[in-house]
């Protein structure tokens, strides 16, 4: 059983003076943030705005890249080739590091978003693409990666540091990949459930599927999703639960 995690959400989503979860709320909860880099979400004053809530409250910064789509907030899959993935994620690392140095941090882990990292959980040859791109900018940086599908085995062939992540508040498919959104229950909204679910794969280091089926693998990282209106009350009680179940809660 792991007994320690940490506990990361995606926030800076935002732009211009629309507003997107309540992220000073979230940084009181979590332990690591995944910060919009401009191209589904953010821009620069949101993300200066969050990276410098995120150190005053010792919060470890991450870069959020994602598809150039804020209309479609970066959930919609989109066609690009490598050479073009590559660039948009070291345009967005770069981005994000130079941001966080302006605000006296760094940037300490690199995930992404919405249907590239689903896309990327899927082909393994579109992770690689992603993830080399990641470490030609930053050999050292943490890669959170979708536990036990093809991000990871990209990560595991570029023997880059990587962190096995699950999600709280997703369903999950049978070869570990999340269920689509469109579907019925992809999205967990039940604090109540979603805390002891979480816990029980932590205890047997295990992602359990909608089906039921158990997918054995490491877990280092739990994310919440920021943008749901019950995102903050289901971190506080997922917080409260792991802690009183023994776990440490610690940045990467």
């Amino acid at each position: 059983m792991m007994t320690t995690v940490d506990l990361n959400s995606d926030m800076g989503e935002g732009y211009g003076p629309w507003t997107m979860g309540d992220d000073a709320a979230l940084l009181d909860v979590i332990t690591s943030a995944n910060i919009a880099c401009g191209f589904h979400a953010g821009d620069q004053d949101v993300m200066a705005k969050t990276m410098t809530m995120a150190i005053d409250k010792g919060v470890g910064i991450g870069a959020h890249p994602g598809f150039d789509d804020l209309r479609g907030f970066g959930r919609r899959r989109l066609p690009r080739t490598h050479d073009e993935l590559a660039n948009m994620v070291a345009y967005q690392l770069g981005a994000a590091q130079a941001m966080a140095k302006a605000a006296g941090g760094q940037v300490r882990h690199l995930k992404l978003h919405g249907a590239l990292a689903n896309m990327c959980s899927e082909d393994l040859d579109m992770a690689r693409a992603c993830y080399r791109a990641a470490l030609a900018v930053d050999p050292d940086i943490v890669v959170m990666v979708l536990a036990a599908t093809a991000q990871q085995q990209a990560m595991e062939e570029l023997n880059g540091n990587w962190a096995g992540e699950i999600f709280a508040d997703r369903a999950y498919n049978d070869d570990a990949t999340l269920v689509d959104r469109s579907l019925p229950g992809a999205v967990l909204h039940d604090a109540a459930t979603a805390a002891p679910r979480i816990l029980k794969m932590l205890r047997e280091g295990a992602i359990i599927a909608e089906s039921g089926k158990r997918i054995p693998t490491r877990i280092n990282t739990v994310c919440l999703h920021s943008d749901t209106p019950e995102a903050v009350a289901m971190a506080r009680e997922l917080r409260r639960h792991l802690t009183d179940a023994g776990i440490t809660l610690a940045k990467l």
